[in-house]
């Protein structure tokens, strides 16, 4: 027995990271994989009559130890891995994979919960135990309990076959992330990048003993770079090293693993009855069929088109007085900075001391309690993986008594993890340690992580967010509020568990609020001298809001369509190259001249290793959710207590309920996509 198959001896069981080794995981996963096993035996032998209780509540609590072990170690491996990490992921990934499909295709287990479901009337459900019921159904025949005992197996094989190609998938990202490096030795190789930018690059260089600068493919110091840089050459170089992710024929080349996840993920679909993979994913989706996507996508493509071009044509104009003739996609960022700056006279190097991340992190907790009534308290007593790591204990406010007397209640602990590390992937998510749910008459509070990839403090300097990096941690703390306010019976159904293009909503709404003058003052304060952001930078931050609008939803929309294409044309794949399917299915939305020598599908974790396949569209989708939501804040006060209240009944019923549903019962009707054309293009 591991430390990990034993209940938890920290403040609210919370995991033990100083006490876990590597060791830990195998036996523990085997161990737990075992326990699980047994209690759902002791469901399927159960002599008496099935009932709502005795089989699907039954099923839904089973488990629970095997899931916060998988939380902690998948956790791990995104945020803090190592080789023998990976390694074990690699021995795990299939072991979980097949405990997963041997209770979905567990015959005997099936027939007790469809002859629950056949019988539901009978049973007096509630919303919540009726929508338990119906997704355990549906998520038992998706998984192919209906199949022959032969198509069973080829579905367990390929479910395994997944599981360890799209880890491989991330795992060849991260080291091609991390190969490449550019080490600089003559400063003026760097002019145009701030002073804040360069002492950055001279720490990592120092990390790697070596003297000079070092700039690599990590993000916060990737964009700055080609943002800033006035070394053209140099640009070049960078786009094109993070264009050849993955997708220069070495060993970490993913294309033909792309060709292999993409048939695999076709297979599935056929065996199961489906067209494509597409059709598969959004039968489950709020948008429910792939020509309802690529309707949705392709509207948004003709309104935004007109205007994108507009954009591009404003910086190729600005680049062509500087002597370029024809403008590369590695120019965008360098020439949007100026433009913006011309603009709105607004850079990040401008504006980043007045969001040192402490305060922008108590922006946030402050939202937080104006809003729902949360307060966030340090807690030094719990243990963390790493030093960088802080948790937070969140406590709501639910009453004040005739004395006087505050009374609080423990709603979450909150990890937050802010810093970039060689053992991290790229970019920000917030993830889950243990899900929320209501049993015995207990209600188990969840553990929640936001981990992000913002720029360290120095021994002189604070660690300040670009504009962009504070609406990335507002973005993931709206997922964290949607995760600390859950307050379902089933964990199943709790906090994030919702349909996947109704998961972006709480994350993409919170954004809002830094672009709102009235709150943007109440935290945007210069870390030295305590100095409001002044008005006029406030005003540009809100008017910039929608700069290069039209560029970023062509994007977004190539992405979108490329995901969709991929997922429902994978037989085209068969005489195309990953190169020539991906230009193809983005022509349409493509702004800059193609480079042959680079492909950014290779790199696509979201729809290869993360779970947005067929499902990238959900971030353009979830945008119309929280450009309408906002709306209805901004007409009746953008901290109104009784739109609040109904919001957080929405973040709080998690997939308890069908969320157009919810959604019309915060806002009183369907959501308009004019509420994110007016807010984007006016």
């Amino acid at each position: 027995m591991t430390i990990l198959t034993e209940k938890f001896n920290t403040p609210y069981h919370s995991a033990p990271f100083d006490q876990i080794s590597n060791e830990d995981f195998l036996p523990a996963f085997k161990e737990l994989i075992q326990k699980s096993e047994e209690e759902i035996n002791a469901i399927v032998n159960n002599p008496a009559e099935p009932t709502f209780e005795n089989v699907i509540e039954a099923l839904a609590y089973s488990g629970e130890q095997l899931d916060i072990v998988s939380n902690i170690f998948f956790n791990l491996n995104s945020a803090e891995t190592s080789d023998e990490l990976q390694q074990i992921a690699q021995e795990v990934s299939p072991i979980l994979t097949e405990y997963s499909s041997k209770i979905s295709q567990n015959e005997a287990l099936f027939n007790k919960i469809k002859k629950v479901y056949d019988e539901k009337e009978k049973y007096n459900l509630n919303e919540e135990q009726q929508m338990l019921l119906n997704e355990t159904y549906k998520g038992f025949v998706r998984s192919g309990a209906l199949l022959n005992e032969e198509d069973k197996e080829k579905l367990k094989k390929i479910n395994m076959d997944l599981s360890l190609k799209s880890l491989q998938f991330g795992q060849n990202v991260l080291a091609s992330t991390n190969h490449y490096f550019k080490h600089i030795t003559n400063k003026e190789d760097l002019a145009g990048i701030p002073e804040a930018i360069l002492e950055q690059y001279a720490e990592e260089a120092k990390e790697r003993n070596l003297e000079g600068w070092v700039v690599t493919l990590q993000y916060p110091s990737y964009i700055p770079f080609m943002t800033y840089a006035e070394n053209r050459n140099f640009r070049k170089e960078l786009a094109l090293a993070n264009g050849k992710k993955s997708f220069d024929g070495g060993e970490f080349d993913n294309q033909n693993l792309i060709k292999e996840l993409l048939s695999l993920k076709q297979q599935k679909a056929d065996l199961l009855g489906y067209k494509n993979y597409a059709q598969y994913v959004l039968e489950e989706r709020m948008a429910k069929s792939p020509a309802k996507v690529i309707d949705f996508l392709n509207e948004l493509l003709t309104k935004a088109q007109p205007y994108a071009a507009k954009e591009i044509e404003e910086l190729k104009a600005l680049a062509k007085a500087e002597g370029i003739e024809e403008m590369q996609a590695y120019d965008h960022a360098f020439y949007a900075e100026k433009l913006r700056k011309a603009k709105y006279d607004l850079n990040d190097e401008e504006l980043k001391p007045y969001f040192p991340l402490n305060q922008v992190q108590e922006a946030v907790f402050g939202l937080a309690e104006k809003l729902f009534h949360l307060s966030f308290e340090e807690r030094n007593d719990i243990p963390k993986y790493h030093e960088d790591v802080k948790v937070y204990e969140v406590q709501e406010t639910i009453a004040a008594s005739s004395s006087g007397m505050i009374e609080k209640q423990f709603k979450a602990l909150l990890y937050v993890d802010y810093f970039p590390r060689k053992g991290k992937r790229a970019g920000a998510w917030m993830t889950s340690y243990k899900n929320q749910y209501q049993k015995d008459g207990e209600n188990s509070r969840p553990h929640i992580s936001i981990v992000c990839n913002f720029t360290k403090p120095t021994k002189d300097t604070p660690s300040l967010l670009t504009f962009q990096e504070v609406t990335t941690l507002f973005h993931e703390f709206g997922h964290a509020l949607h995760g600390m306010l859950a307050n379902t019976q089933y964990p199943t159904l709790s906090g994030t568990s919702v349909k996947w293009d109704f998961v972006e909503l709480p994350s993409q709404f919170l954004e809002n609020f830094c672009y709102e003058p009235e709150f943007l003052k109440t935290f945007a304060k210069h870390y030295k001298t305590g100095e409001v952001l002044p008005d006029e930078k406030i005003e540009k931050i809100a008017q910039s809001k929608n700069f290069m609008e039209g560029y970023q939803t062509l994007r977004q929309l190539g992405f979108g369509l490329l995901d969709m294409n991929y997922h429902t044309k994978v037989n085209e794949l068969e005489g195309k190259s990953v190169k020539e399917f991906e230009d193809e299915y983005t022509k349409a939305t493509q702004l800059y001249p193609a480079n042959p020598e680079t492909a950014m599908s290779p790199s696509f974790s979201h729809i290869f290793q993360g779970g947005y396949s067929a499902g990238y569209y959900s971030y353009k989708w979830a945008e119309v959710l929280d450009a309408d939501a906002f709306q209805y804040f901004k007409e009746n006060g953008i901290f109104n207590p009784e739109i609040a209240a109904k919001y957080k009944v929405l973040l709080s019923s998690g997939g308890t309920k069908d969320p157009m549903e919810l959604y019309k019962n915060f806002r009183g009707s369907e959501p308009k996509v004019e509420s994110l054309l007016k807010r984007a293009f006016g």
